[in-house]
């Protein structure tokens, strides 16, 4: 029997239970960095390493400095940093010190969470007693369940995920996890993890060292100036997420589509996001795909509910069952839904 083809969407609230800041968070964070500002030659505010980073780049940084002073100012306004980068689309001193901050943010943000691991620590590995209450844990223990080393790439090679993060939490997770586990090698690991169709539409703050993707930096590093300047090239606006010939939009689109079960975590619901999710209208009817969809929407009210779930049940065209729960975390999702979404 094959595995059922599920695909998981992952926002800002499913990290947060690792310690990643939530869409609000990262606002405030990024407004604090960018408040860059000098006394004479001194520099007294602001994050050092994206000064150096615009001194690095232009001979004149005062230009740049008036763009990061505009988004700190502004920001807290903006629904998120990426509406306000969008909403200035075209404006590229704002782009570019929008792209520095996100990345210095999410390699900061990655080091202070509960998936770092201290270099200095003799056993190099994850805590795994310190993700035992979030959902990273549960999703493991549903992949696992009833699963052989054998057995883990037809299962892992079934599930799909769409990563609306800057971060690499899951990927770092996984790899450890498997190598924890059942004790296989970090090329085995390796090799498993690559039989997952993991996407990230609007980028993430550089590869993670034992993949072959651009611009690798370890999880939760310290960026040089020149570093943040590459690692910055990765990030999309949500222009250059949805473009069709510079992202991953048509394999995602493909994926969701022909799915069995969408799981959304920590997810929005930004109606952006959805229409980057959706294939073409004619592609949807040919398929005539059931698929059952279930999804956090914690925070979310019964009014906004009842226009999101609609515009979800277009993605597949005729979903047999749709939950959408406004009390329950990630982890308790996956709890409440263990046997249900269960990759077996």
């Amino acid at each position: 029997m094959q595995p059922k083809k599920t695909v998981i969407v992952v926002g800002a609230g499913a990290s947060q239970e690792a310690g990643l800041p939530t869409s609000a968070d990262l606002k405030t964070s990024i407004a604090r960095i960018l408040d860059v500002r000098f006394q004479l030659i001194e520099q007294i505010s602001g994050d050092r390493t994206i000064a150096a980073s615009l001194g690095a780049c232009f001979r004149d940084i005062n230009p740049h400095l008036h763009a990061c002073w505009k988004m700190r100012d502004a920001l807290p306004q903006a629904m998120s940093i990426d509406n306000f980068i969008d909403s200035h689309r075209g404006n590229e001193k704002i782009e570019f010190c929008g792209k520095l901050a996100i990345v210095r943010s999410i390699l900061d943000a990655e080091k202070k969470s509960l998936l770092f691991i201290d270099r200095n620590n003799s056993d190099n590995t994850l805590n795994f007693k310190s993700l035992e209450e979030t959902w990273f844990n549960v999703f493991w223990q549903c992949i696992s369940e009833n699963c052989q080393a054998e057995g883990l790439k037809e299962r892992l090679s079934a599930i799909t995920l769409i990563i609306f993060n800057y971060d690499r939490c899951i990927e770092h997770f996984l790899y450890h996890s498997i190598q924890n586990y059942y004790g296989l090698s970090a090329d085995a690991a390796v090799s498993l993890v690559n039989e997952m169709d993991i996407f990230h539409p609007y980028g993430a703050v550089g590869s993670l060292p034992w993949t072959d993707g651009p611009a690798q930096m370890d999880f939760g590093a310290e960026p040089g100036a020149q570093d943040l300047v590459t690692l910055a090239q990765q990030i999309k606006t949500f222009t250059e997420g949805t473009d069709t010939e510079a992202s991953d939009i048509v394999r995602i689109r493909k994926r969701v589509v022909t799915s069995d079960t969408l799981v959304f975590l920590g997810f929005a619901y930004h109606p952006q996001n959805i229409e980057l999710l959706k294939s073409s209208s004619d592609e949807i009817k040919l398929l005539n795909k059931v698929c059952n969809f279930y999804g956090t929407a914690f925070g979310i009210s019964d009014e906004d509910l009842r226009v999101i779930t609609p515009e979800l049940q277009e993605l597949c065209g005729s979903p047999m069952y749709v939950n959408m729960d406004t009390n329950l975390t990630c982890r308790e999702l996956f709890n409440k839904y263990r046997r249900t979404l269960s990759f077996h």
